[in-house]
């Protein structure tokens, strides 16, 4: 009982970001972006405001007080509980960031969460089969957020891997590929 009550007053009042340190897993992309075809925002957040997830095969332990057959829950026991994750999600990499719930950001019941200092958008990467025009992305972006870099994304030639098509970095000409050898080449030696 006082279990499921911390549990819906945390769902109430408490929100949680989740973040990865990298975007080049393609199961990332498979799971959260539409199939490689969506977008991945990049962030910069303070280190010290972030949680890293703990996975692990078993399920965190939770003692339950002999007399009043109630769990034993301490802000310790919560933490862990807030960031434990199955082994299985490990190719995440996942951080969290914990959010106090405003109503006010409530949308079709979602809750939203303004950029910030400590939330501050640093770059939007196209997936691989995003359709969206990277240029048109970069023109939103230029007026309010011009320090935000825009990029396309592919899938890496010789690795099982999303990496950056560096044929749409500002300056290059068109859709086609630079140098395509060159980029397998240099892709190579990044590994």
């Amino acid at each position: 009982m006082a279990f499921a009550a911390m549990k819906t007053q945390l769902n109430e009042t408490k929100g949680l970001i989740c973040f990865s340190r990298t975007w080049s897993n393609p199961l990332l992309w498979g799971h959260y972006a539409e199939k490689h075809t969506g977008i991945a925002l990049g962030f910069d957040v303070p280190d010290q405001l972030l949680s890293q997830v703990l996975y692990t095969s078993q399920r965190v332990r939770i003692d339950v007080d002999s007399k009043t057959k109630r769990p034993k829950l301490d802000e310790a026991l919560v933490n862990r509980l807030l960031r434990t994750k199955f082994v299985d999600w490990k190719y995440e990499d996942e951080y969290r960031l914990f959010v106090q719930l405003d109503p006010a950001t409530k949308e079709s019941g979602l809750f939203f969460q303004d950029f910030s200092e400590d939330l501050r958008l640093a770059e939007v990467v196209l997936g691989p089969k995003c359709e969206l025009p990277i240029d048109r992305v970069r023109s939103l972006l230029q007026n309010d957020l011009p320090h935000v870099k825009v990029l396309k994304a592919r899938m890496a030639f010789r690795t099982f891997r999303v990496t950056e098509d560096r044929s749409f970095r500002r300056g290059a000409s068109g859709a086609q590929p630079i140098n395509p050898s060159a980029q397998r080449d240099e892709a190579a030696q990044r590994r």
